[in-house]
C-alpha cells in the first residue's frame, strides 16, 4: 500500500462535471490499494471573483480580511469533492487548514508553512477515507488565516507529502507533463519523461507555469518525488526527481520565456562606490525582486544602471528609483515595459562548453538584439524586445534540437557560458 498525495488545480475542478471526474479518478486509485490525500484549489475563476469583490469595496483592503475572503474558494471545492466521492459510494472527509492544522507564519498573502500536524489525517486514512485538504491556506498560532501566495495549493500538496512521508506527490493540471518549450509556440515540443528539481526551479523562476518554485524547493529539501500529470487525459506525465549522471548528458532540457518583465534604467549615476547599494537597498527593503542588472560605465565619471522587475512591482520600483536618483544627483529614469526574458535551462550546462555561443548565434541569425544577460550554473537568460519572444523560443528550441531528444555539447571541466 502506497501513500499518495494528489493536487488538483482550478481547471481540474472548474465545474461539477470535472469534480465528478476527479472523484472517480481518486476512488479508482484508492480501490487499487493506495491511501490517497487530495489537495484542491478553488474552482477556476473563483479566486479572481473574490479579489474583485474586495477591491470594489476598498482599493486597499485590510490584508487579514483579504486572506480570510480569498481562501474561501478552496473551502467550497474541498467540500464539493467530498460530496462527489460520497455520491460514488466512497468515504471521504474534507478538512480546512485550521482543522488539520497547517500552521503558518509570516505576512498575509504570502504565508509560510511552519508545521503540519498529521495525526488527524493518518487517523482518517486508517478508517478508509479519502482525505481532502483545502489548498492555498494556513492558520497562524493566533487563528488568523494566511494564504500561501501564487501557486499556494502546489505548496500545500508538497508540504503534506513531506510531513506524511508520502511515496509520491502527483500534481494534476491542464497539461500532461513538462515540455521542452511551450507547445503553443513550438508544436514539436517534446514531453520530458523526467527532469531534475534544479531544472524545474529554474524553469519556474523563468516563466514556466507548470509548477511554482516554492513547491519545488520544498520537494527538493525533503526529497519528495513529484509527478506532473493531466486530470483531463490518462497519459504518463513527467517525474521531477533528484538529478543523476544520465540526466546530465542532456545539456539543455528546455526553453522558457517570461513577458512579465519591465526594464528600468537610472541614467547618469555617479561612478562611485556605494551608489548601487543606495538604489538596491530600497528595492530590497520593499520586497521587490530584481532580476537582471547591467551597469554601463562611461569615461565621464557616470554610469547607467539598468535592472528588471516584475510588471506588478513597477509602480513601486519607479518611485524608489526616482527617490534614489534625487539622492544620488543622477539623471532621468527610463522605463521599458516591452521586454521579455528568454532562457535555456539544463543540468548538463555545468559541464558543457559552447552553450552561450550557440544561444547568441541563434538569436543573431533571427535578427534579435540582446539587451541584457544573466546566468546561473544551469541556465542562461537574455532580455529581448517582447515582440520577438515567440520567434526567439522557436529559434532556440531548434538550435538545441530539443524536439529530437537528448543531445550534448563538448564536455569540459568547468562551465563557461
Amino acid at each position: 500500500m502506497a501513500l499518495i498525495v494528489q493536487k488538483y488545480g482550478g481547471t481540474s475542478v472548474g465545474n461539477l462535471e470535472r469534480i465528478k471526474n476527479v472523484a472517480a479518478k481518486v476512488l479508482k486509485r484508492q480501490q487499487a490499494g493506495d491511501q490517497v490525500v487530495v489537495v484542491v484549489s478553488a474552482m477556476a475563476g473563483e479566486t479572481n471573483k473574490l479579489i474583485k469583490l474586495a477591491l470594489e469595496l476598498n482599493e486597499l483592503p485590510d490584508l487579514r480580511e483579504y486572506d480570510a475572503l480569498i481562501s474561501t474558494g478552496e473551502n467550497v471545492s474541498c467540500a464539493l469533492m467530498a460530496i462527489a466521492i460520497h455520491s460514488l459510494g466512497g468515504k471521504a472527509r474534507s478538512l480546512c487548514a485550521y482543522q488539520v492544522p497547517i500552521v503558518t507564519h509570516g505576512v498575509y498573502k504570502d504565508g509560510r508553512i511552519k508545521s503540519i500536524e498529521t495525526r488527524l489525517i493518518q487517523k482518517l486514512l486508517k478508517q478508509g477515507n479519502v482525505v481532502i485538504v483545502a489548498g492555498f491556506q494556513g492558520v497562524d498560532e493566533e487563528g488568523n488565516i494566511h494564504t500561501l501566495g501564487r501557486g499556494g495549493s502546489d505548496t500545500t500538496a508538497v508540504a503534506l507529502a513531506a510531513a506524511l512521508k508520502a511515496d509520491l506527490c502527483e500534481i494534476y493540471t491542464d497539461v500532461d507533463g513538462i515540455y521542452t518549450a511551450d507547445p503553443n509556440i513550438c508544436p514539436n515540443a517534446r514531453k520530458l519523461e523526467k527532469i531534475s528539481y534544479d531544472e524545474v526551479m529554474e524553469l519556474a523562476s523563468l516563466g514556466a507555469k507548470v509548477l511554482m518554485i516554492r513547491s519545488v524547493e520544498l520537494a527538493k529539501n525533503y526529497n519528495v518525488k513529484l509527478a506532473v500529470l493531466s486530470s483531463m487525459v490518462d497519459l504518463p506525465g513527467t517525474l521531477v526527481i533528484k538529478g543523476d549522471k544520465e540526466m546530465e548528458k542532456t545539456v539543455v532540457s528546455g526553453v522558457a520565456y517570461d513577458k512579465n518583465e519591465c526594464k528600468v534604467t537610472v541614467s547618469r549615476v555617479p561612478d562611485q562606490p556605494g551608489v548601487a547599494a543606495t538604489l538596491f537597498k530600497g528595492l530590497g527593503e520593499s520586497h521587490i525582486v530584481v532580476d537582471m542588472i547591467v551597469q554601463n560605465v562611461s569615461d565621464q565619471g557616470y554610469t547607467d544602471l539598468t535592472f528588471t522587475v516584475r510588471k506588478e512591482d513597477l509602480p513601486r520600483a519607479r518611485k524608489l528609483a526616482e527617490e534614489a536618483s534625487r539622492k544620488l544627483l543622477a539623471g532621468e529614469i527610463r522605463i521599458d515595459p516591452n521586454v521579455a526574458k528568454v532562457s535555456v535551462v539544463g543540468v548538463g550546462m555545468r559541464s558543457a562548453a559552447g552553450v552561450a555561443a550557440k544561444m547568441f548565434a541563434a538569436l543573431g541569425r533571427a535578427g534579435i538584439n540582446i539587451q541584457a544577460i544573466s546566468t546561473s550554473e544551469i541556465k542562461l537568460s537574455c532580455l529581448i524586445d517582447a515582440k520577438y519572444t515567440e520567434l526567439a523560443v522557436r529559434e532556440l528550441h531548434g538550435a538545441f534540437e530539443l524536439a529530437k531528444g537528448p543531445s550534448a555539447l563538448k564536455p569540459r571541466k568547468r562551465a563557461r557560458r
